[in-house]
């Protein structure tokens, strides 16, 4: 048995939820394609990350004394703890809300290894905020009747309430119409991109679709990969790792393989890296526009210059293409300017429907990429 995500929605909108905000997610990518293809904008607002939909959630309260529904991934659930603690907890503003949680790496319940430890104490990060949560009932009936007291509950005492989603607790939605595109596949660029930094580097990738296109390139190519940091969680913080990776490589290059929801997610991180990084940092931004990986809803990244954003916080250089037989020749010119530089690469959203995983553990990956950099400098 699961919910409908239209009549849930409907069931939120009749209880006087008037706003929905927050960070795509793959386990409730139904809600979320639903959301994306009926709300009217003015009362959906894909967030730049999870903090940020609470901050959504709490102006828009403060505006129309109406609760928002913040939906996340629970590996996103640390975003929010800051402000739903010292903002919108009843001991400080008192904000009712209702928070969607998509419980990823649930005990019993397979999942990828990034989600397997958030999963187990996720009840116990809930329960430590002394906020009142739910698990949402998978029937129709019961979940309209949790969803009734929840937001009775939050609105009385003033408190954002917490509802943890299952695996298979929606059913299918409509899926998202997908645009034509003449750019490049993501894939495609990757590889391209990968050619024509060489195998010298050392290579962060970030969570999603392309750190699992890198790795099967690699394989596909009998290559080690083991120069590859693949950031398969931790959305965003590709850049820093990178960053870190770069304060102790004066002499290597180190490039981030970023994605535009990530760079979103996280921008003040682009000013600390210019602040900090050495010549040899370089970043590029594979953007296709939308959170590819968890049901391709938009980011707000079409109204964003992305290489004007990086100049104006302190990168020497930075510059766009989509056209993949420039790429030697872009690369070349970061070179040529030292980092820290960007290239926006722009791509169609989409992927391989059987691309593969990762094989390796994230354990494993660290030390070898730890390995080959130690081994490499003698």
């Amino acid at each position: 048995m699961s919910i409908d995500p239209a009549r849930f929605c409907d069931h939120l909108t009749a209880q006087g939820v008037t706003l929905f905000t927050g960070v795509p997610d793959s386990l409730l990518k139904q809600l979320g394609s639903h959301i994306m293809a009926n709300l009217p904008r003015e009362r959906h607002v894909i967030a730049a990350n999870e903090g940020g939909a609470v901050g959504l959630a709490i102006g828009h309260y403060l505006r129309t004394e109406t609760p928002a529904l913040v939906y996340l991934q629970n590996s996103g659930y640390g975003n929010t703890v800051n402000p739903l603690l010292s903002l919108a907890d009843p001991d400080v503003y008192g904000v009712p809300m209702l928070v969607v949680v998509g419980w990823r790496g649930q005990p019993g319940v397979k999942d990828e290894p990034q989600h397997v430890k958030q999963g187990r104490v996720q009840r116990e990060l809930v329960e430590a905020m002394d906020l009142p949560w739910s698990v949402l009932p998978h029937d129709p009936d019961e979940a309209e009747k949790l969803v009734e007291e929840a937001l009775a509950e939050a609105v009385e005492k003033k408190t954002p309430y917490i509802l943890l989603v299952e695996k298979g607790t929606f059913s299918d939605a409509a899926k998202l119409p997908k645009t034509p595109s003449d750019l490049p596949s993501r894939e495609d660029a990757l590889v391209a991109l990968t050619r024509a930094v060489g195998d010298d580097a050392a290579i962060v990738s970030t969570t999603g679709m392309l750190s699992r296109e890198l790795f099967e390139y690699r394989v596909n190519n009998g290559l080690s990969g083991d120069r590859d940091f693949l950031t398969v969680g931790g959305m965003g913080h590709a850049s820093s790792i990178a960053l870190g990776v770069a304060m102790s490589e004066p002499d290597r290059e180190v490039w981030c393989f970023d994605g535009d929801g990530a760079l979103l997610m996280h921008l003040g991180s682009l000013a600390v890296i210019a602040d900090f990084a050495p010549r040899t940092y370089f970043h590029v931004v594979f953007n296709n526009g939308v959170h590819d990986s968890v049901g391709g809803q938009p980011t707000s990244i079409g109204k964003v210059d992305i290489p004007a954003a990086a100049k104006a916080l302190g990168y020497r250089h930075a510059a766009a293409t989509g056209d993949l037989a420039a790429l030697p020749g872009l690369v070349a010119e970061l070179r040529s300017h030292g980092g820290p530089a960007l290239l926006e690469l722009k791509v169609k959203p989409g992927n391989r429907a059987d691309i593969g995983r990762p094989t390796r553990t994230p354990a494993e990956s660290k030390a070898a990429f730890m390995a080959a950099l130690r081994e490499s400098t003698g």
